[in-house]
């Protein structure tokens, strides 16, 4: 999902809960509207001298109300029209003006939150404020031209028609630029909320795409594991197995030990499979089967020797403790060479070393075989090479110089225990 320009963002329209909700602002509207009318004409508290009768006043109530229905369908529409309808109504002295104001900064508010051309929503709002100044100008104009008003109860410094004027464009001045404030306010809240929703969805797809990555690599650990498993202990049962049915008629005691070695062989397998299995349905870490680590190296030397390899080992350095990871990876990097070896090499001679560097532990295991690879031998370094790299590791694998093959594996070990 590609992220939207914000700045070029348009607000979607209203939903059909929100259409309803205009509807029952506007019937709100008008039953204030309504009320407050009946008030000031049963007062006799008009704004204006010589109003028409309470049913016309009623209808520019109505008149005025109604646009509101539809005010966020159609923002711009029902501001003018609004507009519009407030100046005729003051025109015609269509009583009180306090419910009209507030309709009139409600349909200002509401180009401010909803209008979709923003250049359109900022021109449009201050073409009608400055009609509404001018108006105000007009109207005070004629209100100064006419019968100078009876101010009884002045007592200010200043002179009370001058104060009146003053008070009458501060006011407006506050109330407009009230109403045009708090619609971009409005529209910003709806971009921000737009954002934090893309925001959302792009961290929930994030968390799919990484879950299914986890996913993946998962089942790419336990390929490697049941490969590591199988392929190991299958050339080591095959290899023992061919040696005795070759010797089976002339030296029954080779072909005894022979398949002894196939039996405990396949015992092994069987019990490291159970492990794997028994790791995919633990509930909890205590549950787990240890991993097999450095400690478990001389038996795989052991099932080599068995296969028939003249296994050497050696050990440099410092021997320490490594990362319990570190040293799967360890004794599964010795597994595989020494299955490749006596699977393709056709070698006699296998030599391992481990050596304990500083930051680092580091195995080379070489052989006097043919020195180059087989099909059906990449899996395997496939294999080796993703487990080095998830610790961060390198790995090097080819044909010696002289003869045979080498593979050299460094796993760092920096969070030794």
């Amino acid at each position: 999902m590609e992220e939207p320009v914000w700045n070029e963002w348009r607000r979607p329209g209203p939903t059909p809960a929100q259409r309803r909700r205009d509807i029952g602002i506007a019937v709100l509207v008008l039953l204030c509207a309504i009320e407050v009318t009946t008030l000031v004409n049963s007062m006799g508290a008009y704004v204006f001298s010589d109003p028409p009768d309470l049913p016309a006043q009623l209808a520019w109530m109505l008149a005025l109300s109604v646009p509101l229905v539809v005010r966020r369908r159609y923002p711009l529409a029902v501001m003018l029209v609004v507009s519009a309808l407030f100046i005729a109504a003051q025109w015609f002295k269509a009583g009180d003006t306090l419910v009209p104001s507030g309709i009139l900064f409600l349909a200002i508010f509401t180009v401010g939150a909803w209008e979709q051309n923003r250049v359109v929503a900022r021109w449009s709002r201050i073409g009608v404020i400055v009609a509404m100044f001018l108006w105000l100008g007009f109207s005070l104009v004629r209100a100064l031209l006419g019968p100078r008003g009876e101010f009884k109860d002045a007592a200010g410094p200043m002179d009370p028609v001058l104060a009146s004027v003053l008070y009458g464009l501060e006011f407006n001045l506050f109330f407009f630029l009230f109403a045009y404030v708090v619609g971009e306010m409005a529209w910003s809240a709806a971009r921000r909320q737009a954002q934090l929703e893309f925001q959302a969805e792009e961290l929930r797809r994030s968390q799919e795409q990484n879950t299914r990555g986890a996913i993946a690599a998962e089942r790419m650990r336990i390929a490697r594991d049941l490969h590591d498993v199988v392929a190991h202990h299958v050339s080591v049962m095959g290899i023992q197995a061919g040696a005795a049915r070759r010797v089976l008629d002339s030296d029954p005691e080779m072909t005894r030990d022979a398949l002894q070695t196939v039996e405990q062989t396949a015992r092994t397998a069987i019990n490291e499979l159970r492990g794997l299995l028994g790791v995919l349905r633990a509930d909890s870490q205590e549950e787990l089967r240890a991993a097999p680590g450095l400690d478990d190296l001389p038996e795989l030397f052991d099932h080599a020797r068995a296969a028939g390899l003249d296994v050497s080992h050696g050990v440099y350095g410092d021997p320490r403790d490594v990362p319990s990871g570190v040293a799967l990876s360890a004794y599964r990097v010795v597994q595989e060479a020494l299955t490749n070896v006596v699977k393709h090499a056709g070698a006699q001679h296998v030599d391992v070393r481990m050596r304990f560097l500083d930051s680092a532990l580091e195995l080379e295991i070489s052989d006097d075989g043919r020195g180059r690879g087989t099909p059906g031998a990449g899996f395997g370094l496939v294999g080796m090479r993703e487990r080095v790299a998830v610790h961060g590791g390198s790995l090097e694998a080819g044909p010696r110089r002289d003869a045979g093959y080498l593979v050299r594996a460094s796993l760092p070990t920096e969070e030794n225990v």
